[in-house]
């Protein structure tokens, strides 16, 4: 039931919600608990049950759930399923502002913001920078980018499903770059945390037993962007604090490590790789932060 200290009225913001993955369920269990009337739809309509339950309204088609709020959410896998579902229904974008919180390029954030301009449609990109457990909650955040005045209009409704949004420019593409740069931490950072639980795993000892040790060196990692960025961005890449052919020779003993506990190699030989690739360039005396250049060149 919604929160008894937001009752659901005749009156009470409404907000359309597409797309019930467990990213989306968790957007529409927050405008729920705030009192909002909460319209859904979702290929899959069992995945709405317990929503409904608590007071949200399923619509039979996509049309009938854009033209049910003049705010809707779209939380899907990727831009191109937006064009798949509205499509048909294209005629009902009209005058109404979607944001849309799917991953997808900077490029096809632009594309698909041009799509639902023409259509007499508002369109904000948003990225979402927590998992499903932390949105309605003061930990989540946000980015956004679009039109600024779209924006203002429904940031109280926006900072419902993340406390702290963070809002880029009137350009499309730039909260799904800003989202992006994240993963391309995220998804590589947790690779690396995989690798050493499997490591580790491979002498009898458990993921619980090395948690403390991975989770202090995540957060020293901030010492070191910090000392690094301003150091890239002078072009700096002395080698005074460490050396491109020492990030070498140490991956080279993670690799060996890796591969006598008979452990996939993969990602720690595609890291060497790279500082190899350093090296070759002429670069072994150079602070491995001279990766960024390589990496520029593609």
């Amino acid at each position: 039931m919604p929160d008894a200290s937001h009752p659901a009225t005749t009156t009470s913001p409404t907000v359309t919600v597409i797309g019930l993955g467990p990213m989306g369920q968790a957007m529409a269990s927050a405008y729920l608990d705030r009192g909002y009337r909460v319209t859904l739809w979702n290929r899959t309509a069992s995945r709405a049950d317990a929503l409904v339950e608590r007071g949200a309204t399923l619509a039979a088609t996509p049309e009938q759930a854009l033209r049910d709020s003049d705010l809707t959410v779209l939380s899907l896998t990727h831009f191109d399923a937006m064009y798949d579902i509205l499509e048909p229904f294209k005629e009902a974008v009209a005058g109404r502002t979607l944001v849309n919180l799917s991953s997808d390029t900077p490029e096809k954030a632009r594309a698909g913001a041009r799509w639902i301009t023409e259509l007499g449609g508002t369109h904000l990109t948003g990225g979402v920078l927590c998992p499903p457990p932390l949105i309605g909650t003061p930990d989540a955040s946000t980015f956004y980018s679009g039109p600024r005045e779209a924006y203002d209009t429904h940031r109280a409704a926006l900072e419902v499903i993340t406390g702290k949004t963070d809002y880029r420019g009137e350009d499309p593409g730039l909260a799904a770059l800003m989202y992006q740069l994240n993963m391309a931490i995220f998804w590589p950072s947790m690779i690396a945390y995989w690798q050493a639980v499997a490591l580790a795993g491979a002498h009898g000892l458990t993921a619980a037993e090395i948690a403390p040790y991975a989770s202090e060196n995540f957060a020293g990692m901030g010492h070191f962007i910090d000392f690094y960025a301003p150091r890239i961005d002078a072009d700096n890449h002395e080698g005074d604090v460490d050396r491109s052919s020492m990030g070498l020779a140490s991956m080279d003993h993670v690799v060996h490590t890796v591969a006598d506990a008979g452990v996939d190699t993969a990602f720690p030989e595609a890291v060497r790789d790279i500082f190899r690739r350093v090296v070759e360039a002429g670069h072994g005396s150079d602070s491995f932060s001279r990766a960024v250049e390589l990496m520029k060149k593609g």
